[in-house]
């Protein structure tokens, strides 16, 4: 119980008396930020899927011991979405700065607002699958939007400065 609880509350940041979502978001692209400098972002895409499908089956465990579906303290969610959206928007050392500021903002404005599809899962799925799928879509989203924003950056707005 111990263990399970420090994995899907992330170390027990997720115990945050003050928006645990967005401690866990924090905690997760700390650690993120650090791992991605050294593993590639396909292996990195592919661990956040792995640490996925690991917490689908303890979510379904710790939901059934506390009684609660997505209970506020579970945080693994935020590291998987965190971390695919790392995994996508190519952070590198040059521009680290930059992208993470916007992975975390974009990833924790879809986790939040939770549009199109991404709200469809958070209703309507169950479980630990309804736990994570709607943080790992929105890691997509935010990748995506991420990646877009920074070329626009680059592209039009770096060259003025």
């Amino acid at each position: 119980m111990y263990l399970r609880k420090f994995f899907l509350t992330v170390g027990f940041s997720g115990l945050s008396p003050i928006a645990p979502g967005t401690a866990g978001s924090f905690v997760s692209l700390i650690i993120g930020i650090f791992l991605i400098q050294y593993i590639p972002a396909s292996t990195f895409f592919l661990i956040a899927l792995f640490i996925s499908a690991i917490a689908v089956k303890q979510i379904d465990l710790y939901e059934k011991e506390i009684g609660i579906h997505d209970s506020k303290e579970i945080v693994i969610d935020e590291l998987a979405g965190m971390w695919i959206t790392l995994s996508i928007c190519g952070i590198n050392s040059s521009n680290i700065v930059i992208m993470s500021i916007l992975a975390f903002f974009f990833f924790r404005l879809f986790d939040i607002w939770k549009p199109s599809i991404i709200g469809k899962i958070d209703r309507d799925v169950k479980g630990g699958w309804g736990v994570m799928g709607d943080d790992i879509i929105a890691g997509i989203f935010a990748g995506i939007s991420t990646a877009g924003t920074y070329f626009l950056i680059e592209k039009y707005l770096l060259p003025i400065i």
